[in-house]
């Protein structure tokens, strides 16, 4: 989902950390590409978000993500 929104692909780190039935997605992304991932009042991060956390329900398993620079 982040490579669609981002001009700089390889800019990207996705940093995924499993604890038992948690699963924490830490996403890096470029400062100039920052806005666009957060999205016009945090949109673009609660969809993902929400999307996420819809996956990983269905598999048994709780998500978190999180948009650092």
């Amino acid at each position: 989902m982040v490579e669609n929104v981002v001009e700089d692909v390889e800019g990207i780190q996705i940093i995924p950390e499993r604890l038992g039935s948690n699963v924490h997605i830490k996403i890096r992304v470029p400062e100039e590409d920052m806005g666009r991932v957060i999205g016009r009042q945090g949109r673009i991060a609660r969809s993902m978000r929400t999307i996420l956390m819809i996956a990983a329900s269905r598999k048994g398993l709780r998500a978190s993500l999180d948009i650092d620079s």
